[in-house]
């Protein structure tokens, strides 16, 4: 028999009462512990979260919308896995914290010729790009890995220009308190492997101002949120 679970709508998200309050996750992490683990996965990276999560990477870069000459930022670019996946009449910038998943997202784009793409090691926390500088900015399987999901959330506000739009894909906790207390026991472990089990939908857009335009469920199992977001005109 499977188990079938209803996800509330963005209003009921929006409307949870102590969400500007609590913690975001059980399990805090620093930027340098972050690197570390990421510096110490590149190598399996592709093996365990490459078939995995592509599912949700194909159908994610689909919703977003990308016309031709927009300039797209990837917070969280690790190994280059989408970098194939966008249209090659578009500009893109990648960015990520460790080096050596950098190295192997160059390795990629230079073996698939991608002459649209370009990457830059950075902290997505502080990065250093003019505000206003990106149509889109997307964050997929990334927010639940860095430390500070709010401050990035402020960053990638600030490079999107007005009227553009900046996305996150990730796994949230689930509305289910089974799950979610499952969730909040393995997550200690999680972090070791590159990501929170455990971020907090509701304290997270709260905490961030964020009011969606849409959040979509994508990826199978579909237990991967797609956020999205404008930025006023």
């Amino acid at each position: 028999m499977s188990l079938q679970l209803e996800e509330p709508d963005t209003k009921e998200i929006l409307a949870a009462s102590d969400a500007a309050t609590r913690a975001l996750s059980s399990t805090p992490v620093e930027t340098d512990f972050v690197e570390s683990v990421y510096e110490n996965i590149a190598w399996v990276y592709d093996v365990v979260f490459g078939p995995t999560l592509h599912a949700g990477r194909l159908e994610s870069i689909g919703r977003l919308g990308i016309r031709s000459g927009d300039r797209v930022l990837e917070v969280g670019v690790g190994t280059g896995i989408n970098a194939a996946l966008y249209p090659r009449d578009c500009n893109v910038t990648g960015i990520d914290l460790s080096g050596s998943m950098l190295e192997k997202a160059n390795r990629r784009i230079a073996t698939r010729r991608l002459t649209n793409v370009r990457l830059l090691q950075m902290d997505a926390e502080s990065l250093t790009f003019p505000d206003d500088s990106f149509d889109i900015v997307y964050a997929p399987y990334t927010i639940s890995v860095v430390s500070d999901p709010v401050r990035v959330v402020h960053e990638m506000r600030r490079v999107c220009r007005p009227g553009g739009r900046f996305v996150f894909l990730n796994h949230f906790r689930s509305p289910n308190k089974l799950i979610s207390r499952a969730e909040r026991l393995i997550s200690p472990l999680t972090v070791h492997a590159g990501f929170k089990a455990d971020l907090d939908l509701p304290a997270f857009l709260a905490q961030a101002g964020l009011d969606p335009v849409s959040i979509e469920k994508v990826n199978i199992p579909r237990i991967w949120s797609l956020v999205t977001c404008a930025k006023e005109e």
